[in-house]
């Protein structure tokens, strides 16, 4: 593969982790992130969420479901999210702290509002590269079966991108043939490192 990829959603857990884990299975250089200010799972109720800070292990956070109730965490996939995100990579990571990490040839987000706060960040560093970076967003619902579905929607565009020689020429008619076969609109932007 010869892009690399970021997928981000809020809170590095279901969105972007499934597409992270579905790219790095079929050999993509990809990495995921969120842009929350913590980490939230849902709890007993949606007024009791499960709030950690990012850098927080997945081990420590199953280890902790696990000890507060087995069960209601098993019951809503929560178990098997955390069993998935922890054979991908150690912790969550926020994007607005991932500069050390280098550019990305495309950041693909999975809900406006983390797309917004994206593009804000980037046109917020230093711009000293000039390397173009692909902005995308996929909508998609922060629930087990959409997040599988925008797993494999992410997949196909990443591998159409990879099929292009230069991504700046092509995507407009990329993004067309992708609405079209999926009914799913695309938003997206070109930013600059």
């Amino acid at each position: 593969m010869k892009l690399r990829y970021a997928m981000v959603c809020s809170s590095n857990q279901n969105r972007s982790m499934e597409a992270h884990a579905l790219l790095k299975r079929e050999g993509f250089d990809v990495s995921s992130y969120g842009t929350g200010q913590h980490v939230k799972l849902p709890g007993p109720s949606l007024r009791e969420p499960n709030v950690y800070d990012f850098g927080t292990p997945y081990k420590h956070m199953l280890e902790d479901l696990r000890r507060k109730d087995p069960e209601l965490y098993r019951r809503n996939g929560i178990i098997t999210m955390l069993k998935r995100n922890l054979s991908v990579k150690l912790a969550p990571q926020r994007w607005q702290e991932n500069a050390a990490d280098g550019t990305f040839d495309m950041v693909l987000t999975f809900e406006e509002k983390v797309f917004d706060m994206v593009v804000e960040d980037l046109h917020n560093r230093n711009h000293v590269l000039f390397k173009p970076v692909l902005v995308m967003n996929l909508e998609v619902k922060d629930n087990h079966e959409e997040a599988a579905i925008g797993g494999r929607l992410a997949l196909q565009l990443c591998q159409e991108l990879e099929t292009t020689d230069n991504w700046e020429d092509s995507i407009d008619d990329l993004v067309i043939n992708f609405e079209r076969q999926n009914k799913r609109k695309l938003l997206y932007t070109i930013s600059y490192y």
